[in-house]
């Protein structure tokens, strides 16, 4: 796999942090709830958690208030030189969901950011922490999902109904799940998956690693 989008991180790291505050009109349900999805991610994860998509921190700052052992991971330069002038002592790894090491992880986490693979590297990336974590260990992930193609399709037309092309664009271009693929993806690798919709586009996962 190569790293997707990575033209878009570029662009968008200087101005990230006014995005996800609802600054941008075309983002603002994306990201309503915003400090409640990332303080129940927090709140879910287990130590020694690492993140995936680290981004500027904003969730970062959250699981290290609560957890002894954090690990960001991001693949971006321009998001780690943010996430590093930030948090000066975090370990900060370059790094995604299919290139890492976490030598021991009991939680996965990541926020806005699953979408960036495809179905397959979905699973795929799922086996790889899979073999990480222990009996009991978690993913736990919010990210945009659609229960059905036909509700990703309407989200669409609504977009560019609006005037939100940019919005419309990234449903397109993404690959924003439908939650029963992620359901099957989980069940067959032996988790636990429970779906909580935070917005009108957010979904929190919450995948629990059940025993032999």
């Amino acid at each position: 796999m190569t790293v997707r989008f990575m033209d878009v991180f570029t662009e968008w790291a200087s101005s990230y942090d006014d995005t996800v505050t609802g600054q941008d009109p075309e983002y603002k349900e994306v990201f309503r709830r915003y400090d409640e999805i990332l303080e129940t991610v927090a709140e879910k994860a287990m130590s020694p958690v690492a993140e995936f998509g680290a981004g500027t921190g904003n969730l970062t700052q959250r699981l290290l208030a609560r957890h002894e052992q954090v690990l960001a991971i991001e693949p971006s330069p321009e998001m780690r030189d943010i996430l590093i002038n930030k948090i000066p002592t975090l370990a900060v790894q370059d790094g995604h969901f299919l290139s890492f090491e976490a030598a021991e992880a009991k939680s996965f986490v990541s926020t806005y950011a699953f979408h960036h693979l495809t179905d397959e590297e979905k699973g795929q990336a799922v086996d790889l922490m899979a073999a990480i974590l222990p009996a009991d260990g978690k993913i736990v992930y919010a990210d945009t999902m659609f229960v059905s193609e036909t509700a990703r399709l309407e989200t669409i037309e609504e977009a560019r109904n609006q005037g939100f092309d940019n919005l419309a664009e990234d449903l397109e271009r993404e690959f924003y799940p439908l939650i029963p693929v992620m359901e099957q993806i989980f069940t067959s690798r032996g988790f636990d998956v429970t779906f909580t919709q935070y917005n009108h586009f957010v979904w929190l996962v919450e995948a629990e690693k059940m025993g032999e």
